[in-house]
């Protein structure tokens, strides 16, 4: 534990329960994140989602929107994240014919107190799932893969980017 008493994680209290950050004390600042991942499937399944020919429908469309509404749900779903208001969330899915599958990508940002990378992964994440769901009668040997965070913006920390040597901030 350090002099405070606290254990040095920040969802701790001294006595070792979870508790919600308190963030009244920061500063607001523009935050965005940006986390990426992506769905391996069949050739066959990637040009059914591509040619329309899936029987749930607009494979691409829907997950769009789940990861939308994911972003918008993370603190429902992830204990200890403050609810955001959140000013945009983004979510890309584009074919990558060498996986063979889609790759999704979601940018999160909000003007506050804490950062938005939980959205990001979260829109990610259900957008990936909705893919598989959506093309499963399709192919149950979809993977879903490599879910990560690829960077970050704001806050005390500033800004970091994936693949930096030290995981520290990104260079300029």
């Amino acid at each position: 534990m350090t002099e405070e008493g606290k254990t040095g994680l920040t969802h701790l209290g001294a006595d070792g329960r979870a508790e919600l950050v308190d963030v009244g004390g920061k500063k607001d600042s523009v935050r965005t994140a940006v986390a990426a991942g992506g769905v391996v499937m069949a050739p066959e399944t990637l040009q059914a989602i591509l040619s329309g020919n899936a029987k749930k429908g607009d494979v691409i469309a829907v997950a769009r929107i789940a990861g939308i509404m994911a972003a918008k749900r993370t603190h429902d779903l992830i204990p200890l994240c403050h609810p955001l208001a959140l000013t945009k969330v983004t979510v890309e899915i584009e074919p990558d014919e060498s996986l063979p599958g889609l790759r999704v990508e979601a940018m999160a940002r909000v003007t506050g107190k804490t950062g938005v990378e939980m959205e990001a992964l979260t829109a990610v994440s259900v957008a990936c799932l909705t893919i598989y769901d959506m093309a499963k009668a399709l192919d149950k040997d979809m993977v879903i893969t490599q879910i990560r965070l690829l960077e970050k913006t704001g806050g005390k920390s500033g800004p970091w980017r994936a693949g930096s040597a030290d995981h520290g901030p990104a260079a300029g």
